[in-house]
């Protein structure tokens, strides 16, 4: 089991110096991190060998990752001010201070001149 993972390793290093472009280059750093890592935990932490409970664990935190990834992934596009992403507010919901604060602005006292 060491040689496969000093193969992952190699692997890695190999895909690290290939540009995939980030959405591609992260789910293939995935596959590559999820293998090696079930690799770990299975052989030489005997996951392989336990009871259910600890497959129900481990499967269980592998869904609340992925929900994780996806979350990040879906809002990618609104960190990036490009396109309303999935988590959009509709403008009409949004009350800006802005908004208040132009309609309340009154123009300056004793005769000053306001340059802008």
């Amino acid at each position: 089991m060491g040689a496969a993972l000093i193969v992952g390793t190699i692997v890695t290093v190999m895909v690290a110096n290939v540009h995939l472009g980030i959405i591609l280059g992260i789910i293939v750093a995935l596959i590559i991190a999820i293998v090696k890592g079930s690799l770990v935990a299975g052989y030489f932490m005997h996951l392989f060998s336990e009871k259910k409970l600890i497959y129900f664990v481990l499967g269980l935190t592998a869904i609340f990752v992925v929900a994780m990834l996806a979350l990040i992934l879906c809002s990618y596009s609104d960190q990036q001010g490009n396109k309303p992403g999935i988590f959009s507010v509709p403008q009409w919901h949004v009350h800006g201070h802005h908004q208040e604060a132009a309609t309340t602005e009154t123009a300056p006292q004793g005769g000053e001149q306001h340059v802008p």
